[in-house]
């Protein structure tokens, strides 16, 4: 058998774990050959691809990034983007993909199961809002990083008597600006499931400040004022209809230095939270979901994605993982308010 290994859509830390672990097993196991493809979904449409051996995964588990490189490529957007991947299958030999990727990656693996391609998924998302996996890998990563810029936030905050505003990735979840909030202590945490008043976000700054301490607001990225609206960085969308987001926090730091004639900053963590080596719980998740993967492959189960519940990899159907967004609860979040201010 040969096997096609892709990644798509953001760069997470842990993807190269999966490789690794994908390539590995197959080989060492069921002796199958591997094939990776370039750039996402631009790889099985245009060729473009490398074989993978053993000495090609032997040094990544520690890398983050991914040695096959990735975009936001979408087939379905591409005329006769499926008759071209089948071809490229066929000529390439290939009978099966894992495709490693996020809701919008595993959107098009799903749909090319209909199609009759066989795929099988690999939960891959910083924001750790895909449905049907407990988490995913990259998530730890991306809140470790967030929660030390955090700790080194408070100590220049506190000599400066300043409201720092720290501005965290999360387009429609707020798991990365909860957790990271928590872990480092801020005042406030702002996430997308829940609209805030200013006019609140204010008052805790004030009591803050009235204790002495300096203030530190967590913000996704997504998260939007009453009556707001998301903050831009461009209007223009990617293959799958996605505006880039940005900007909420510098927006929300004027609004608390006019407010409360407080010096405040904003801090935006952007792509750093993506990137680097990735934790220890990252590695490890990454390599169990790639082991599962391929016995999915071996069983010919395609159509599902390996997910973890509670400490068990278990297989879901592609259309399960990718029907809805995993949101923070509302419990969740009132649960932390208790330390807001």
């Amino acid at each position: 058998m040969r096997v096609g290994v892709l990644t798509g859509g953001g760069d997470c830390p842990g993807l190269n774990a999966v490789i690794r672990a994908v390539v590995r097993k197959g080989i060492e196991v069921h002796g199958w050959d591997f094939v990776g493809f370039r750039n996402g979904w631009q790889g099985p449409l245009t060729g473009d691809s490398r074989p993978l051996g053993l000495a090609d995964v032997e040094d990544i588990l520690t890398r983050g990034g991914t040695i096959l490189r990735s975009s936001r490529t979408n087939p379905y957007k591409v005329e006769g983007g499926v008759e071209k991947i089948r071809k490229v299958l066929a000529d390439q030999g290939v009978d099966a993909l894992v495709a490693i990727g996020g809701e919008d990656t595993l959107g098009v693996a799903k749909r090319l199961t209909d199609d009759g391609i066989g795929v099988v998924g690999v939960p891959k998302t910083i924001d750790n809002d895909l449905g049907a996996t407990d988490y995913t890998f990259g998530f730890d990563t991306a809140v470790s990083i967030a929660t030390e810029a955090i700790d080194r936030l408070h100590t220049t905050a506190e000599s400066h008597h300043r409201a720092l505003v720290v501005e965290v990735m999360g387009r429609h979840a707020g798991w990365i600006a909860l957790h990271s909030g928590l872990a480092g202590g801020a005042s406030v945490i702002l996430v997308p499931e829940r609209q805030f008043s200013v006019d609140q976000v204010v008052k805790w700054v004030e009591q803050r400040f009235e204790k002495e301490y300096a203030p530190i607001i967590v913000v996704a990225e997504g998260a939007l004022p009453e009556g707001g609206e998301e903050k831009l960085l461009t209007g223009e969308k990617d293959a799958f209809g996605h505006v880039r987001l940005g900007g909420i926090g510098t927006w929300l730091a004027d609004e608390i230095a006019s407010r409360t004639g407080k010096e405040s900053r904003a801090v935006v963590l952007g792509h750093v939270q993506r990137g680097g080596t990735p934790t220890a719980y990252d590695r490890v998740l990454a390599t169990r979901f790639g082991l599962q993967a391929v016995d999915a492959v071996a069983d010919g189960d395609f159509g599902v994605m390996v997910a973890l519940k509670g400490t068990d990899i278990v297989r879901v159907k592609l259309s399960e993982a990718t029907a809805e967004l995993k949101t923070v609860p509302a419990e969740r979040y009132e649960e932390a308010e208790v330390f807001f201010g």
